[in-house]
């Protein structure tokens, strides 16, 4: 009788193993912003045990892959090529939502209300937006989701590029020097450690523009209904056990929430995607 269970087990455990060998990875591509600098190696080495947790959550092997370069990760969503992806700009997330191709799976707490800074030196006279007709302003690099949300300011100021000079710099740590050095008045970050380190030594912000949600999961349409919140179950629940826990750690996110569906109507809205 033992014997019979023994082999029954068995059995079980080899059909169940199969089956996981049999089904198809899941593709998981993480891209993160191109205006901080970190390596692809970097990068994956950040989200491998959190993929790790992922696989084991949903009974699948994710596999992996780091998008660097923003028109590739576009041209991939386009096809749908990847299951889930962790994509840091929203303008780029969020024009994939807009297009049905995917859909929000979870956001990442403490990044859901990124705000650009428009910052200046103290002796500037500005003192809103229109002030700066005639001016010089910087900003990161012009994919990025603070320059778009620059131009999201500008449209609700109906601001133009003739009436502004827009400069580009690659890195949000960049911006600072293009002020210090004249070669523009204003300057725009949304990091919240350029925009500290300048307020300290006596800089000054001119103003903040509304706050919108970054670094999120977005997850194909073409998964299942059921597949799509297993997903999101298991984003959520990270911080739930301990493995979880340790991935959070090491990717350095405190966790994630489920997306607000009101928001992102609104920010898709006013980005003008």
């Amino acid at each position: 009788m033992l014997g019979r269970l023994s082999s029954a087990l068995i059995i079980t455990v080899l059909f169940a193993t199969s089956a996981i060998a049999q089904t198809p990875d899941l593709v998981f591509a993480v891209t993160e912003g191109v205006t901080y600098q970190a390596t692809p190696k970097e990068i994956r080495d950040k989200f491998a045990p959190l993929a790790e947790v992922l696989g084991k959550a949903l009974n699948r092997n994710v596999r992996t892959v780091v998008i660097p370069a923003y028109d590739d990760l576009r041209a991939g969503l386009a096809k749908q090529e990847y299951d889930l992806a962790f994509v840091h700009p929203a303008h780029v997330a969020m024009t994939e939502i807009k297009a049905g191709r995917y859909k929000a799976a979870a956001w990442t707490l403490g990044f859901t209300d990124y705000s650009v800074a428009l910052m200046m030196n103290a002796g500037q006279p500005l003192k809103a937006m229109g002030d700066l007709k005639g001016r010089t302003l910087v900003t990161p690099d012009p994919d990025s989701i603070t320059a778009v949300m620059v131009r999201a300011m500008f449209r609700e100021q109906q601001l133009t590029d003739k009436e502004v000079k827009v400069l580009t710099t690659r890195y949000q740590d960049a911006v600072p020097f293009y002020i210090e050095h004249g070669f523009a008045q204003v300057g725009a970050t949304a990091a919240k450690s350029v925009i500290k380190a300048w307020t300290e030594k006596g800089g000054k912000v001119l103003l903040q523009s509304r706050p919108v949600p970054i670094k999120q999961f977005i997850v194909s349409t073409r998964l299942s209904t059921g597949e799509q919140e297993h997903i999101r179950e298991a984003l959520v629940g990270l911080g739930d056990t301990k493995p979880g826990r340790v991935a959070l750690s090491v990717v350095g996110y405190r966790g994630f929430a489920a997306p607000a569906t009101d928001v992102e109507a609104t920010t898709i809205a006013w980005l003008g995607l």
